[in-house]
C-alpha cells in the first residue's frame, strides 16, 4: 500500500499499510478515524517534517504544502504584529469603537484581525472586552462574520451588552440569554438574523426596513457568493447579532447552538474549560470545530499547570497541540508516584511555551503602562424567584408607604432601601432581631469570583456592608481554607494593627475582610491590588475611603474595583450614584421611585 499524506480537515491525513500503524500511532498527536481509515495529525510544518521523515517514502499531496504555505505567511504576519513593540502599534485597519483603546490593545486587535484563531491573554483589568469587540468590528465590516456567540461565566454574560453598548461603534445586537434551558433556545430560534431586536449604532435606534433595490448584506456570508434582493417586506439588520451565554449552557444548548451557526465564537475566561473532560469543555471543542473565528480570552489560562493550556486550545486551534490528551501528556508531563499516574514533573516546556504563545498575545497590568491607575469591574448574579418575590413584595410596599408619606425625608427613603440591599446581600433580619437566608446568589458570586483571584495569585480585600453577610463570607473563607484579615465593628481598636500588619505582611494571608464603615480610614491595604466591594452603603465618602485602602502610597500595582451586582436592583442604581461622586441620601428625595421601580 502506498504511504500518503494528504490534507484533511484542518489536519494531516496520513494513510498508510496496517503493518505500520504501530509507527504511525508513535507520532506525537496522531488520533485515528474510524470513518476516513487513516491517521490525523495537526496541521503544522513540523509534523508534516516528522511525518516525512518517518515515512521517508510517502507522497505528500500538493494541496498540504499550499496549506501549510498559506499557514505560514499568516503567522508570520502575525508575529511580526505581536513583536513590533506596545509603542509603535497602529491598527491595521480602522477599528470601530467609540472609545480610545491603549497601545496593548491595539496590538493585540491586530493579532486578532491577522489570525483565524487567537488568544488574548490579558490581565484582569487590561481591556480585553474592548479588543474582541474592535476585532468583531473589523470582521463584520469585512464581512467576513454575521453571528458571533460569546460563551462567559454567568456573572460577566450581562456585562456584554453593557460594553457593546459603550463601546461599538458598528451596527450590532446583543442579547445575553438567560433564564431556563428552554427559554433561552426559544430566544436563540427568534434571533433570525433579520433585524428582531435593537440596532445600536450611532442614532439608529431601530433596524433598517430595505427596499426592493437594496442588498442584503446577511446573503453575503458563508456559500452565497452575491447579495440576493430583499422584498418590501422583509427588514435587513445591516447589523452583526452577538448572543452572549453561560458555560454551563452551553452542553444543554448544544443542538440549538449548532443549528444557529455562529461564524465566530468567543470564550470568555477561557479557564473555565482548561479540564478536557468536563461537558461544557466538551461541547466548546465540538461548537470551536464549525466556527471560522475563534477567540479564548482570560489573564489566567494557567491555574494548577502548564497542561491547563490543551483544553482552551483545542477550543481555539486544536493544530496547536492535536487532538489527542493523552499525547499530549505523553509529551510534556512526567510520571512518577503511585502506579505512575501523578504528575511529577514536565518535559519540553519550551516548545509548549513557544506553540501556546504562537496564537496568543499576552498583557500584565505592570506591563501596560499606558493603563490608568486603577479599574472597575460590575459581576453580576441573578436572584433566585423566591428571593425576588421578597425583593419585589418589599418594593412594592416601600413605594406605597413613601407615596403615602406626608414628609419625605432622606432618612424615610433610605430606611426603605436598606431592607432592598439586605435582600440582594442574602440576609433580612425580621424587625425582632431574627435574621433569615433570602438569597445566596451574591454569595456563590463571590465564592466563584475568589476561586479566579486565588488562582491567579492575588491577595484581595472584600468590603460588605451588613454583619449578617460578613459572618457568611467568614464560612466561604472557612471553607476555602483561606487564612484572612478581618475588622468589624467588633473587632477592638488595639487588635486591628495586627490584622493589617498580618495582611500586608504574611503571604499565607491571603485575604482581608472589613466592613464597609469601619475600615475605611486610617488603614493600608496595598498588599493587594484587587478589592471587592460585596454590598455598598450609601454614602460617596465611604466608598471613596475604601477604595484609598489600596490605591495609595506604596502600591506598585494597578488597581482593580470589582462590584458584586444583583440583577434588575437597587444594587445597579446605587453603584451609578456612588461612581458619579454623589451619595445615594442626596439623590433619593427627588429621585426615589428609580430605586424602588
Amino acid at each position: 500500500m502506498l504511504t500518503q499524506i494528504a490534507l484533511g480537515n484542518n489536519c494531516l491525513e496520513l494513510r498508510c499499510s496496517y503493518e505500520d500503524r504501530h509507527i504511525a500511532k508513535s507520532i506525537s498527536g496522531c488520533s485515528w478515524n474510524p470513518e476516513e481509515r487513516v491517521w490525523e495529525y495537526p496541521l503544522r510544518p513540523d509534523k508534516l517534517q516528522e511525518l516525512a521523515e518517518v515515512f521517508s517514502g510517502a507522497r505528500v499531496d500538493k494541496q498540504v504544502r499550499l496549506a501549510l504555505s498559506k499557514l505560514a505567511e499568516t503567522e508570520e504576519i502575525a508575529q511580526i504584529t505581536k513583536y513590533q513593540g506596545w509603542e509603535n502599534a497602529v491598527p491595521l485597519e480602522p477599528m470601530y469603537i467609540k472609545t480610545k483603546p491603549f497601545k496593548h490593545q491595539v496590538a493585540g486587535y491586530n493579532l486578532g484581525v491577522t489570525l483565524p484563531a487567537a488568544g488574548l491573554l490579558f490581565e484582569q483589568g487590561c481591556g480585553k472586552t474592548l479588543t474582541a469587540i474592535a476585532i468583531m468590528g473589523t470582521r463584520f465590516t469585512r464581512k467576513e462574520i454575521r453571528r458571533v456567540l460569546i460563551v462567559a461565566p454567568a456573572s460577566v454574560v450581562p456585562v456584554w451588552p453593557k460594553e457593546f453598548k459603550a463601546h461599538a461603534d458598528f451596527p450590532h445586537t446583543c442579547q445575553a440569554l438567560e433564564g431556563p434551558v428552554k427559554k433561552r433556545i426559544e430566544q436563540l430560534h427568534n434571533i433570525d438574523g433579520k433585524g428582531k431586536g435593537q440596532v445600536a449604532m450611532g442614532d439608529i435606534p431601530e433596524p433598517i426596513s430595505c427596499t426592493a433595490e437594496q442588498a442584503c448584506y446577511q446573503n453575503t456570508i458563508g456559500d452565497i457568493p452575491e447579495p440576493k434582493k430583499c422584498t418590501v417586506d422583509q427588514v435587513c439588520p445591516l447589523a452583526l447579532t452577538v448572543v452572549v451565554i453561560n458555560y454551563e449552557a452551553t452542553w444543554r444548548m448544544e443542538e440549538a447552538l449548532i443549528s444557529w451557526k455562529p461564524d465566530m465564537i468567543i470564550a470568555d475566561e477561557s479557564q473555565r474549560i482548561k479540564t478536557p473532560g468536563a461537558r461544557q469543555s466538551k461541547s466548546l471543542h465540538k461548537l470551536g470545530r464549525m466556527a471560522k473565528y475563534r477567540l479564548i480570552l482570560t489573564g489566567t489560562p494557567v491555574t494548577q499547570g502548564p497542561l491547563d493550556f490543551y483544553s482552551q486550545y483545542k477550543f481555539l486551534e486544536p493544530n496547536v497541540f492535536g487532538s489527542s490528551y493523552y499525547a499530549f501528556k505523553a509529551r510534556y508531563a512526567i510520571f512518577g508516584g503511585y502506579e505512575n499516574r501523578e504528575i511529577i514533573g514536565y518535559n519540553n516546556l519550551p516548545e509548549l511555551i513557544q506553540k501556546s504563545h504562537s496564537l496568543a498575545f499576552r498583557v500584565r497590568k505592570e506591563d501596560a503602562l499606558d493603563l490608568p491607575e486603577f479599574m472597575d469591574q460590575e459581576l453580576y448574579c441573578e436572584l433566585e424567584p423566591k428571593a425576588k418575590r421578597i425583593y419585589n413584595q418589599l418594593a412594592k410596599e416601600s413605594a406605597a408607604e413613601l407615596e403615602d408619606d406626608k414628609l419625605l425625608t432622606a432618612a424615610n427613603v433610605l430606611a426603605k432601601l436598606l431592607r432592598l440591599s439586605q435582600v440582594t446581600g442574602g440576609y433580612l433580619g425580621d424587625g425582632e432581631g431574627e435574621i433569615y437566608l433570602a438569597s445566596k446568589a451574591k454569595l456563590s458570586l463571590l465564592d466563584d469570583t475568589l476561586s479566579d483571584l486565588m488562582e491567579a495569585g492575588k491577595k484581595v480585600v472584600i468590603f460588605a456592608r451588613f454583619i449578617p453577610e460578613m459572618k457568611a463570607i467568614r464560612r466561604v473563607l472557612d471553607k476555602k481554607k483561606l487564612q484572612y484579615g478581618f475588622i468589624a465593628g467588633e473587632v477592638k481598636q488595639q487588635l486591628r494593627g495586627e490584622e493589617v500588619r498580618r495582611f500586608q505582611e504574611d503571604p499565607e494571608c491571603r485575604v482581608f475582610l472589613a466592613q464597609i464603615q469601619t475600615a475605611g480610614l486610617g488603614i493600608t491595604l496595598t498588599a493587594a491590588d484587587t478589592a471587592i466591594f460585596y454590598s455598598l452603603d450609601y454614602s460617596y465618602a465611604n466608598y471613596d475611603q475604601c477604595r484609598a485602602r489600596i490605591h495609595r502610597i506604596g502600591q506598585q500595582n494597578k488597581c482593580t474595583y470589582i462590584h458584586l451586582i444583583a440583577k434588575d436592583t437597587v444594587d445597579e442604581k446605587v453603584l451609578r450614584t456612588l461612581k458619579a461622586k454623589k451619595s445615594v441620601a442626596d439623590e433619593v428625595v427627588d429621585g426615589w421611585r428609580e430605586y424602588l421601580e
